[in-house]
This record gives structure tokens, C-alpha cells and sequence, in this order.
């Protein structure tokens, strides 16, 4: 268990940013969603619209000024800052860049994209968790989006997967950021770590991680995910979640029809306590059964405590029963 001291020094709100394209439907409910947030009033809002490509039509050229329009309209934001890309760079490059760049400048960040609702009470949350854990290096993220699992968990508590529907992190987290998919699957590879990667073996992580590698697929969040990974990083997560996804509609660039991931009822505010920097083995457990339902719960715990408790106990115990 790692303990916690409680220092908090800079109580400024963290800059949002918001990365879109060319959905203005989706733009629009989330920057709605937004600006109903208690504490949007009083912060810096920096949103990043990407460029057309060069193959774009008509219709696509559009969507995406329509988008920029919306941008630039009078929102309820202390500040507003477009960036305009003059060109596509792909929602990968755009993120990377865009979340270097305003870590350096203010050393936190809220980050959001074009399709991610949230609940009023985001904003709080995710300002007092990154006022909260400034200074515990172990904790490198903040989610404010968890998954509709089965059963009740804390109000928060730390699960280490990335959860990058409506996050924030830190300078010091961010320059861990590895952009080498291959290097990072290497690293994993090599640390035997590749079932625990892919939380308990439920979920395709480590084949997503070698896509990029391969360069058939690009993506970020995965690269974040191995890169804090590799520095056992914690991640603070609030249950219920306080944002839903409205972009598996198979509208956006890396999304999918899916429904599952939808929350009926959002959390209004979530309250943001010390607490143990330890992870749940109860969120692992039933991520482990969202991901993977067909596993027994006995099949499952066995898995999950074969990681948690060490072989050298379980042999000692072992040989006392065969003793006894």
C-alpha cells in the first residue's frame, strides 16, 4: 500500500481542451454539456479543430467549418482559444500535440473530444482530483468516465487502465508519454507483462499496441495506457461515471456502434477524498467480467489473486496443509 500525504499548492483551475473535427452535432451537445458545468464560468477552454484532408468532398469541407463556426461562437467559457489545423493531422497527432503542449504551458490538463457529454459536476471533480494528487508522482491519471460494470464501487478508487473518455493529467505524468508503439510492446514483451497488459487477458490491449507498431492502426490512448503501464501508474477513477460517449455511432474516426459503454444515468457531482493509492482488485475483477463475461467468478478471482498474492506465500501455504 502506498501512503498519502495530502499537499495541495496550486488551486488555479486546469485549462480544457477540446479536440474536434468535423461532427457538429456531436461538437454541439458536448460543448452544451459543458458549459452547464459548474466552474466552466471561471475556465480556460482551448479547442483544437483539426484540417481537412486532402481528398476531402464537399460535404466533409462543410462539416468541418460548421464545426469551426460553432468553436468561435459566444460560449460561457472565462476564455476561448480555436486552433484551426491548417491541414489533417489525424486524431492521433492532434492529441499528442495538443496535450504536450498546454501541460508545458500551465503543467495540468482536462482533456475532451468532440463526443464526450458531461455531467455539471465534471469540471469540480476533475479540478480537485488534479489539485488533490499533484504531487503523488504514482498517479499519472485522471478518468472521469468508468464503465457501466455490475456492481457498486467507490465513489472513487484506482483502476490503471487509461479510461480516456474525459481525463486529465500533469506535465510531470505527460512526459512519460511514449510515442513508439514498438518500443512499448518490446518493453512489455520483454517484462512478461503482456497478460496483465491486457487486464487479465479480457481485453485486446497488446494486439491493439502491435497494430501501431505494424502502422495499420493509429491511435494514442493505447500508447498512454502502455506508457503509464510500464511506470505503474495509477489512474483515479469515479463511479458512477461523470461523462458518456456519444460518438459509437460509427460517426467518428476510431468508433464503433456500441452501446454497452453507456451510462443511463450519469453521476451529478462526485466528491474528491484521500484515499489509499492502491488498485481496486474489485474494479479489475469486474472489468475482467465486462470485458470477458463467459469467465466463472471463480475463474476470474483466480486469475486476479494469482497476480495479487505472491507465489511464495501460496507455496508456504501450501506446504502447511500438506504438513498439517
Amino acid at each position: 500500500m502506498i501512503p498519502f500525504t495530502h499537499t495541495m499548492q496550486n488551486h488555479t483551475l486546469a485549462p480544457i481542451v477540446l479536440f474536434v473535427y468535423n461532427r457538429p452535432i456531436h461538437t454541439e451537445r458536448t460543448l452544451k454539456a459543458l458549459e452547464q458545468n459548474d466552474l466552466a464560468d471561471k475556465s480556460i477552454l482551448y479547442i483544437y479543430s483539426d484540417g481537412s484532408k486532402s481528398n476531402s468532398v464537399k460535404e466533409a469541407l462543410n462539416q468541418i467549418q460548421e464545426v469551426r463556426n460553432l468553436s468561435k461562437q459566444n460560449w460561457g467559457f472565462k476564455e476561448v482559444n480555436v486552433i484551426e489545423r491548417e491541414k489533417n493531422w489525424g486524431l492521433a497527432d492532434n492529441i499528442i500535440d495538443g496535450v504536450t503542449k498546454i501541460t508545458q504551458k500551465y503543467g495540468k490538463i482536462i482533456v475532451l473530444e468532440d463526443d464526450i457529454v458531461t455531467a455539471k459536476g465534471f469540471l469540480k471533480y476533475m479540478n480537485q482530483a488534479l489539485d488533490l494528487y499533484q504531487n503523488q508522482e504514482q498517479v499519472m491519471h485522471i478518468s472521469g468516465y468508468m464503465f457501466p460494470v455490475r456492481k457498486k464501487l467507490p465513489s472513487t478508487f484506482f483502476y490503471n487502465t487509461a479510461s480516456c473518455w474525459g481525463w486529465g493529467t500533469w506535465q510531470r505524468a505527460w512526459e512519460h508519454f511514449e510515442p513508439s508503439a514498438k518500443k512499448l510492446a518490446e518493453e512489455i514483451q520483454s517484462k512478461n507483462k503482456v497478460e496483465a497488459f491486457n487486464i487479465e487477458s479480457s481485453y485486446h490491449f497488446y494486439e491493439d499496441l502491435l497494430a501501431n507498431a505494424n502502422q495499420t492502426m493509429k491511435t494514442w490512448a493505447v500508447l498512454w495506457y502502455a506508457s503509464m503501464f510500464l511506470k505503474n501508474g495509477h489512474s483515479l477513477h469515479p463511479y458512477p461515471s461523470l461523462t458518456n460517449n456519444i460518438g459509437n455511432d460509427g460517426t467518428g474516426e476510431n468508433s464503433q456502434k456500441l452501446d454497452k459503454f453507456r451510462w443511463k444515468k450519469l453521476a451529478s457531482y462526485i466528491d474528491v477524498k484521500p484515499i489509499d493509492i492502491i488498485p481496486s482488485i474489485k474494479a479489475t475483477e469486474l472489468m475482467v467480467d465486462f470485458y470477458n463475461p463467459r469467465k466463472s467468478f471463480t475463474e476470474r478471482l483466480k486469475i486476479i489473486l494469482k497476480k495479487v498474492i505472491p507465489q511464495s506465500i501460496i507455496f508456504t501455504f501450501k506446504k502447511m496443509i500438506k504438513n498439517a
